[in-house]
């Protein structure tokens, strides 16, 4: 598992998001886990998935979309600061009921109604990735967590051109 930054209580925390590019104004919405759910949130329930290092959130998009998709489609990189990082909610490995939640895999309704319930307990959370077993990813609802971050950089994304290379 990486090590938690630093400065975690302490100083600067950004979160990292990579998005379609016309979902770039909206970045913070949560509109998408809202309207299909996600790992950690049932459909209804409104959550932004991030992570804290960008290349965490370049797999967290590839492992769904794919790096031809990645290197053929606009997409937008924004990292956002956490103004107050001691409001984090740090879940650690032992803190998750069922290990196969760390795993990939569809998620159960037992793992989406545990992340519900952070979600509602805590306004930003750092839980495990399970795409990268030793990154972390950041989430928060955008409502209850309004106030706590703020942008910090946004700009277009590039591919590594070798992350898809010619066929053949």
């Amino acid at each position: 598992m990486t090590p938690l930054p630093g400065s975690l209580g302490t100083g600067e925390v950004l979160g990292w998001r990579l998005d379609h590019k016309r979902f770039q104004a909206g970045w913070d919405s949560g509109e998408g886990a809202f309207k299909l759910g996600g790992r950690w949130n049932s459909k209804g329930v409104r959550a932004v998935y991030a992570s804290i290092d960008p290349s965490t959130a370049i797999l967290e998009v590839a492992v769904h979309k794919g790096f031809r998709t990645l290197d053929t489609v606009r997409h937008v990189l924004t990292a956002f600061e956490i103004a107050d990082p001691s409001q984090i909610h740090v879940v650690e490995i032992g803190d998750i009921p069922n290990a196969n939640w760390l795993r990939p895999g569809i998620p159960s309704a037992g793992q989406q109604q545990f992340g519900d319930a952070l979600l509602a307990d805590h306004p930003l959370l750092l839980i495990p990735s399970a795409v990268s077993q030793h990154s972390w990813n950041l989430m928060f609802d955008p409502v209850r967590a309004s106030g706590l971050y703020k942008p910090h950089l946004q700009e277009d994304f590039a591919l590594d051109t070798r992350l898809h290379p010619p066929a053949g």
